[in-house]
């Protein structure tokens, strides 16, 4: 639901425990009446920067760096495990790992973006994903996702926040890790989740409300990428061994 702007200017200034954002010297609040402190100034600077944006109206939907720091802060803490185990089951079923067999030239294009990211991860977390053609689901090993599980069980709240969003905008989690740990760009891992639907705009044209809804999509994922590289510090998993 969408309000009318009620101040002049938004503002960061330090707090004990992080950065609050202001609004003509008030501190904002989150939808359940907790600070909106963030835990490093350029993260707190640009959430500052989607307020500034706002016009005559203040629209959440366009704002979607605020809308991570308030699960964040609101909704993490309170349900962590949960949201680890959602993220995890991401890895189950991999978009990475389902398909095509035709047409040949869509199955070539999936094979050369996303091949490369599984074996980037099977190397990195020493782990195997089986790849399926078709949709008909097939359990991955137990020992992957064990290890993959484990590699993100210490991420922090706004990490959480932020991973839960890619995975569910990507339909995976080896494409955010890898954008995570730079093995590929935001851009190039967004166009890589989404080949399918490029590819078929580019055999049968444009459809525009499809187009404008991949255009939020894209917004929202690069954002929660952008999220990611302003935290204090840039998240680095740990290789995870069994035992």
């Amino acid at each position: 639901m969408k309000r009318k702007r009620f101040y002049k200017e938004a503002s960061v200034e330090k707090a004990k425990l992080g950065f609050a954002l202001k609004l003509d010297e008030r501190q904002v609040m989150t939808p359940a009446r907790n600070p909106l402190i963030l835990p490093s100034e350029p993260l707190a600077e640009e959430v500052a920067e989607e307020w500034r944006a706002q016009t005559h109206e203040i629209d959440p939907a366009a704002m979607p760096m605020t809308g991570y720091a308030n699960a964040a802060i609101d909704l993490v803490p309170k349900n962590y495990d949960d949201f680890i185990l959602g993220i995890r089951q991401f890895a189950e079923s991999d978009v990475t790992c389902y398909r095509a067999d035709t047409p040949q030239n869509l199955a070539q294009r999936e094979a050369e973006l996303w091949d490369p990211l599984l074996e980037w991860a099977e190397r990195r977390f020493d782990i195997h994903f089986h790849r399926i053609v078709g949709i008909i689901h097939k359990q991955q090993p137990e020992t992957t996702l064990n290890r993959i599980g484990a590699a993100i069980s210490d991420f922090n709240n706004f990490e959480v926040a932020a991973l839960s969003q890619m995975t569910m905008i990507s339909g995976s989690l080896v494409i955010p890790l890898a954008v995570l740990e730079k093995e590929i760009s935001p851009e190039e891992a967004f166009d890589a989740a989404h080949i399918d639907q490029i590819w078929q705009t580019e055999q049968w044209g444009e459809d525009e409300i499809a187009t404008r809804a991949l255009m939020v999509r894209r917004r929202d994922f690069l954002a929660a990428a952008r999220f990611f590289n302003l935290l204090n510090n840039q998240t680095v998993l740990e290789p995870v061994s069994e035992g």
